[in-house]
């Protein structure tokens, strides 16, 4: 099954309507009980274009995860304020009658900069993807096996005292098959990839679920080479059943794409 088939049902008639929407292959997507986050962003997100598809570029973004979000979904999309130069787009997911996701979308129209400079270059850069092999999936969600190839970033030195204890989770990650997505619903799709990096900090294995994600789009164009991008996620902050995350998306030649937070549930 196709990630377009997938989404093939996201139609600006079934949104007007909140019709009832049946997902094929989202079995594929599942993590647990819900849609993997990014796939269910990446819905959410065609949503808000598909319903206005004249919309500047997307600059930002936050997203909530309130409930699962499953196979059978309904879909919401409004303009919250449209300027000059800026739009706001609302999108919902519903499930069971209830919301499960809510997002809310910044597009924005370029224009001459006041201010510009490039994002920090990362430091130490990783070796290139085709340094490392393709980890074994058999203990990662479904959605990462049947989508996911994924290659460590770093060896061991990387990490303090040459241990993985660091709570930063570094990895090289590409979709196994083309999807004819555009680049920026790509980065939606990818952006939320890899656990948080808390799972390197917790005591004892356990779950662990993202609550929420924002994140700033660096490259309203964004490209790579071969397919790879370089993700990571990083808790800055982590007590009481909580992490504040860092993650960052870069591409194959060391520029970075995304700039994004999240909120992560720790349980166990």
């Amino acid at each position: 099954m196709t990630i377009q088939s997938f989404l093939e049902p996201i139609t600006p008639d079934a949104i007007r309507q909140s019709a009832q929407l049946t997902l094929p292959g989202a079995e594929d997507w599942m993590q647990g009980r819900t849609l993997y986050g990014g796939a269910s962003a990446l819905v959410a997100y065609l949503a808000a274009i598909r319903t206005f598809p004249d919309l500047p570029p997307l600059r930002a973004a936050q997203v909530g995860f309130v409930a699962p979000v499953g196979g059978k979904i309904a879909l919401r999309a409004e303009i919250v304020r449209q300027g000059r130069n800026v739009t706001q787009v609302r999108s919902e997911i519903t499930a069971g009658g209830e919301l499960a996701l809510t997002a809310f979308w910044l597009f924005g129209a370029g224009r001459e900069a006041n201010a510009k400079h490039s994002a920090p270059a990362l430091e130490p850069a990783p070796p290139p993807p085709e340094e490392f092999e393709t980890l074994d999936h058999d203990k990662a969600p479904a959605f990462i096996a049947n989508n996911f190839e994924i290659r460590r970033a770093q060896d061991a030195s990387f990490y303090k005292g040459g241990a993985t204890s660091d709570p930063v989770v570094r990895r090289w990650v590409r979709l196994k098959r083309e999807t004819g997505l555009d680049p920026v619903a790509e980065m939606v799709l990818l952006g939320d990839t890899l656990p948080p990096g808390a799972m390197r900090a917790m005591k004892r294995p356990g779950p662990l679920s993202s609550i929420n994600w924002s994140f700033n789009l660096l490259d309203t164009k964004p490209s790579t080479r071969d397919g790879w991008w370089l993700a990571e996620t990083a808790s800055e902050y982590a007590d009481e059943g909580f992490s504040s995350e860092r993650l960052r998306l870069w591409n194959a030649d060391g520029r970075q794409m995304l700039a994004g937070m999240q909120s992560a549930a720790i349980f166990g």
